[in-house]
């Protein structure tokens, strides 16, 4: 079954037996534990290795503790078996891998022991040796730490990797639970740290990753160096540079370079930073923003980065075809120039293709090639400068001379050219330098290449650009006619003007006409100067077909993490890779035909600018990022890159946008239109993922600021918003409560859901941070702004005593307890009625205000089945790890309160596991558990089916009707603020608030105009205000009889009984009424009685009744009379919210 470790501590052995193995062990096998391994009390020295099938024979240990089934299987072989079970320790050595059964294999690596607790595997990544520990007393087992017997695991890092990654496997240490939690409670399942779930994407990536064997990876120098300065080296130095000295002169063609290498270089330096925070996958510039800044950011950059690389293939492509048609036009043109370009540029692009899809090695061999031959056409030129011939001097090249370089000095612009034209035409020739970070999923070590290549890569380009501009402007005309009459004798030399007549040449004439030759006219001037031409041709070649194929490289790459992620669904197709290297082949083919689609227009230079400006969109944001991450100030940003400075890439990225419009300011505003465009639908759709962006840091950065802020703010009346805590337990369990509440605090004040868990068994905490993550997802997904708090408490009154102290922070505290009305109050035990009245009480002694809503059908969904959409497929889709387990009825208990409260809803009924279709529209779908047997859409009764309407009355619009404020006390004026607020809102608006008041039989016309003047003074409308005369009118005999009725069973009648007998009873049960505060409360009783009879007289049809609370003395007036007070007050009447303020001034008509 296993074979025994001859290392092992003395007296132990550890068996590994496969899951089917044999009988049974007699005694307990508690199923629950993880840690189940068998134990064989034997001697140190034993070697006994039994055959994989053998049944083991159990053994009870000295310890007197039978022996358990062990759920283990041996690492080497039934490992699948046993998934997710158990925990395997593994001291790897990797020089002994594979060596687990050979004894002599050495055991230095067990200085640095892992610790596995592999979910999906036993192999170890070195299938290295296991080193187990047993201790009969505990039931764990043990690993060597500094030589002591601990579960405890020393720092590793597999520990901090998030999956079976390229560097190795992901190791998961012991739970807080496992080291902390007494041994006869079950271990939690284990999740993931916060925010280290995986996405799906990642998970593929992973798993490809663990499968590549063989991988090409390049270094530094291939990866990133080489594919720079090619990718930087474009056709513009050997075609442009010339013409670009000619126009503004050696001085400001040198500002030129230096000014395109300052945004280069710090957007290198950002990119450095970005790469050096953490492990870089595949995906360039697109993997780097979108991890910083957030999915929105990066999915719009990843598009147009993507698309501007694939457009640029078909740029370089184009200028490669150029310069053969311009060597073919002699003789040799196959149809007209344009068409040429065209078929030169297709058969171009399918051999750059064919060399791409040939792999990476391949692709990266041609790119050393293309590099030899562009550094020799370099030094071809240098060389030929220094060489004067007299057939060239014709041509404008004289050689060396400072006359001529202090003429090419200043700018001589024609044709309408400026300096910000010139630079927009050179500067795409400086955009090369993410083309080695674009393959940062094929780089050996990403951190270390991407510093290091572009930043030299940037500093080798410059210098050769600034080179090349001195160079040519020392030695080469601006003008010149090619034809050798134009010498000019000595007698003529003082009518001869410029640099050439020194050399013997006039060459006076261009200036009224087009010369052919000089800086200003010839594009071929570096071949005619160079040493040997056609190198510099093939040098041209070079750094086109280079550009060419490292754009085509780049495009299917950053495309590939960009579907990969999933942000665009529709775009999921080209996620897939093919090969050891996982090339995106349809990517490939993709960025093929968007580069043939451009090159057939053959004419760039309207698509030239778009692309420079889409590539500069990128580099702005990558400096961007590394400014907003700075100013989070996120723990979690620290780059090993220290070179950067967030001003200084705030300066960058100003700097890049400066010249985007510089370069052409339509493309610049196309450009962004679409980067908005494609962020506000990245938005919109909110994909799952969580790659702790900045956005998140400098969300939490400035809630923090401005929480402490406030704090130190005092509260005035006009800013007093009224701030709820609402009792609603599990979110979706009252809807009509959380939907009303939701109405008037919406985007106005703190909405605070309490959840109070109680019960008789220990309670499980992490359970608790589950459901709070949980609900408070369901909150967010059906647009409800509330926070979800649960607390363990004792009773309900300890829990809300909890929430009213502890609740919310800073300013940001609720100051107003709203409860359900407890309808089933005659059903159970009094002592909750009593626990229900009391948290009413500490809501006043902490000064909150309370408030109290009553629908007649009552307000507890829970127990229907399947009504709520919490948990259905939106959870699953979202790859959470926490799927709810079937939950087991005996666990009530543990819950809560069990007893029917409106409160609280015990687990079972809990609607975590249920669904309802009209909660917020969406389509209905499968709830992931059933509770029992019976189908979830199973009728419901008439009752149920009357709850579940009235439950959802608030999510609809109410139409034109009315809001009864019977304003009976002043509490400070929240039973007027609240109509208020909700008439504000889009559903309630066309409801008209009606005002009703007490008064004197002989007042009412000046008790109506008063309040008239008062609601005026405060600013709110109203339709009418009823002064009623007749609230101390004596109410109906019936309806005092039936009051009389109701209250029986909770009478004390200590007139009736013994004294003694009568305190004992009201001290064991303090709800009962006595005949004594009966008496003393009878006006009090009867006026509530009155007020019912007024309402339904008067409010019947209202959509909302807002009343004032009735109050009840502590210690005088008993639990039962008062829920007997709200209970008739409130009985047989449209939604009813019973408003009580805290007697502070909510209102205030002073400006």
């Amino acid at each position: 079954t296993g074979r025994a470790f001859p290392w092992a501590s003395p007296g132990f052995m550890l068996y590994f037996l496969t899951p089917d193995a044999g009988q049974r062990p007699p005694g307990p096998t508690p199923s629950q534990s993880r840690f189940q391994v068998d134990l064989v009390a034997e001697a140190a020295g034993a070697t006994d290795d039994k055959s994989p099938n053998s049944d083991a024979s159990s053994t009870v240990p000295s310890g007197g503790k039978s022996s358990q089934e062990c759920a283990a299987a041996d690492p080497g072989a039934g490992g699948e078996e046993a998934k997710g079970r158990f925990r395997v320790v593994n001291f790897a050595d990797p020089s002994a891998a594979g060596s687990a059964a050979s004894p002599e294999a050495p055991t230095e690596g067990l200085q640095n022991g892992d610790t596995v607790m592999s979910e999906t595997s036993l192999h170890s990544s070195t299938g290295g040796q296991h080193h187990y520990h047993y201790d009969t007393h505990t039931n764990t087992y043990y690993l060597r730490t500094f030589g002591h017997n601990t579960i405890d695991a020393v720092p590793n890092i597999d520990f901090y990797r998030q999956t079976a990654a390229p560097l190795g496997e992901k190791l998961i240490r012991p739970t807080l639970s496992e080291l902390h939690d007494e041994l006869d409670k079950e271990p939690f399942e284990d999740g993931f740290a916060n925010g280290e779930e995986l996405t799906p994407a990642e998970e593929a990536a992973a798993k490809e990753a663990a499968e590549s064997k063989g991988v090409v990876k390049f270094g530094w120098i291939k990866g990133v160096l080489v594919r720079c300065m090619l990718n930087i080296w474009g056709v513009m130095l050997f075609i442009r540079m010339t013409w670009i000295v000619g126009q503004a002169g050696i001085a400001l063609s040198c500002l030129i370079v230096i000014m395109a290498t300052i945004v280069t270089t710090i957007t290198g330096l950002s990119t450095s930073a970005i790469a050096t925070n953490g492990f870089v996958r595949g995906g360039g510039a697109y993997y780097l923003i979108s991890r910083s800044l957030g999915p929105e950011f990066g999915g719009s950059i990843g598009l147009i980065f993507a698309f501007a690389n694939a457009v640029a293939v078909a740029m370089y492509v184009v200028g490669f075809a150029e310069t053969v048609v311009q060597l073919l036009t002699v003789n040799a043109l196959m149809t007209d120039e344009t068409n040429d370009i065209r078929i030169i540029g297709t058969i171009t692009v399918i051999v750059l293709l064919g060399i791409s899809v040939a792999g990476m090695e391949w692709e990266a061999k041609a790119q050393i090639f293309l590099l030899i031959v562009l550094i020799t056409a370099i030094i071809n030129y240098f060389i030929g400068s220094f060489i004067t011939i007299k057939s060239k001097e014709a041509m404008g090249f004289f050689g060396y001379d400072g006359s001529i370089m202090w003429e090419n000095m200043g700018p001589d612009f024609r044709k309408e050219e400026t300096f910000f034209s010139v630079f927009a035409i050179f500067f795409p020739a400086a955009t090369g330098i993410l083309a080695g970070a674009n393959i940062s999923g094929d780089l050996a070590d990403p951190q270390l290449a991407i510093p290091r290549g572009t930043l030299l890569a940037i500093l080798v380009t410059g210098i050769v650009y600034l080179g090349v501009a001195i160079s040519t402007g020392s030695c080469i005309v601006r003008d010149a006619t090619g034809s050798g009459n134009d010498t000019v004798s000595s007698q003529f030399m003082s009518n001869c003007t410029g640099a050439s007549c020194k050399f013997g040449y006039d060459f006076s004439f261009c200036s009224e006409n087009k010369c052919p030759y000089g800086l200003h006219n010839d594009f071929q001037v570096m071949s005619m100067v160079s040493g040997f031409g056609p190198i510099i041709t093939a040098g041209i070649f070079s750094a086109t077909l280079s550009s060419a194929l490292a754009s085509l490289v780049s495009a299917p790459k950053v495309f590939q993490a960009l579907c990969k992620d999933n942000i665009y669904p529709g775009l999921s197709l080209f996620a897939k890779g093919y090969g050891k290297n996982n090339e995106p082949l349809r990517g490939y083919i993709l960025t093929f035909f968007i580069a043939l689609a451009f090159i057939l227009i053959a004419e760039l230079n309207t698509i030239a600018p778009i692309i420079s400006n889409f590539f500069l969109a990128s580099y702005a944001l990558i400096n961007f990022s590394v400014f907003h991450a700075s100013l989070a100030n996120s723990p979690g940003w620290r780059p090993s890159f220290k070179y950067y400075n967030m001003w200084v890439s705030l300066a960058g990225a100003v700097l890049c946008c400066v010249v985007m419009f510089v370069i052409n300011w339509w493309a610049a505003l196309l450009t962004n239109v679409i980067v908005m465009g494609l962020y506000i639908y990245v938005s919109y759709k909110k994909p799952d993922v969580n790659w702790g962006s900045s956005t998140q840091a400098l969300t939490y950065h400035q809630a923090l600021t401005h929480t402490l802020h406030l704090s130190g703010v005092e509260d005035h009346i006009k800013n007093f918003r009224p701030q709820c805590l609402v009792m609603t337990g599990y979110p979706n369990s009252r809807p009509a409560l959380l939907d009303l509440v939701h109405s008037f605090t919406k985007n106005v004040g703190l909405m605070i859901c309490g959840h109070i868990r109680t019960g008789y068994r220990r309670p499980n905490f992490k359970d608790l941070a589950t459901d709070q993550s949980r609900y408070q997802r369901w909150l967010l997904r059906n647009e409800t702004k509330a926070f979800y708090t649960p607390v363990f408490a004792e009773d309900m009154r300890h829990g809300t005593q909890y929430l009213l102290q502890a609740a919310g922070l800073g300013r940001l505290k609720p100051n107003t307890l709203v409860l359900g009305f407890k309808n089933d109050w005659r059903d159970g035990d009094m002592m909750n009625v009593e626990t229900y009245i009391s948290m009413i009480h500490d809501a006043f002694d902490f000064q909150f205000g309370a408030v109290i809503l009553r629908l007649k059908e009552g307000l507890d969904v829970s127990h229907i089945q399947g009504q709520d959409d919490l948990l259905s497929s939106q959870e699953k889709s979202s790859g959470m790890k926490d799927v709810i387990v079937s939950i087991d009825t005996s666990k009530d208990s543990d819950a809560e309160s069990s007893k029917p409260s409106s409160k609280a809803t015990s687990l079972q009924n809990s609607p975590a596991i249920q669904k309802d279709d009209d909660d917020d529209g969406k389509a209905t779908t499968q709830p992931l558990l059933k509770k029992d047997k019976r189908s979830p859409t199973m009728p419901l009764n008439v009752s149920d089916q009357r709850l579940l309407e009235a439950s959802q009355q608030f999510q609809k619009k109410q139409g034109k009707g009315t809001v009864d404020v019977w304003w009976l006390f002043d509490d400070g004026g929240l039973t007027l603020l609240i109509p208020y607020l909700l008439t504000n809102k889009k559903r309630w608006k066309d409801c008209k608030i009606r005002v009703f008041i007490g008064g004197k039989i002989n007042r009412i016309d000046h008790d109506r105009r008063a309040m008239a003047t008062l609601l005026s003074k405060f600013r709110i409308d109203f339709s009418d205000i009823t002064v009623l005369g007749d609230i101390n009118t004596k109410p109906k005999k019936e309806n005092l009889l039936a009051f009389e009725e109701l209250i029986e069973p909770y009478r004390l009648k200590e007139d009736d009984m013994e004294q003694d007998a009568a305190e004992r009873l009201k001290n064991s049960e303090p709800w009962r009424i006595t005949d004594n505060e009966l008496e003393l409360y009878r006006a009090k009783t009867n006026r509530q009685i009155r007020l019912n009879e007024l309402l339904k007289e008067h409010s019947s049809t209202a959509n909302l009744i807002v009343m004032s609370l009735p109050l009840a003395r502590k210690g005088a007036v008993s639990s039962a009379l008062y829920m007997a007070w709200l209970e008739v007050l409130s009985k047989d009447l449209p939604p009813i919210l019973l408003v009580r303020g805290n007697h502070q001034s909510v209102l205030t008509f002073y400006s």
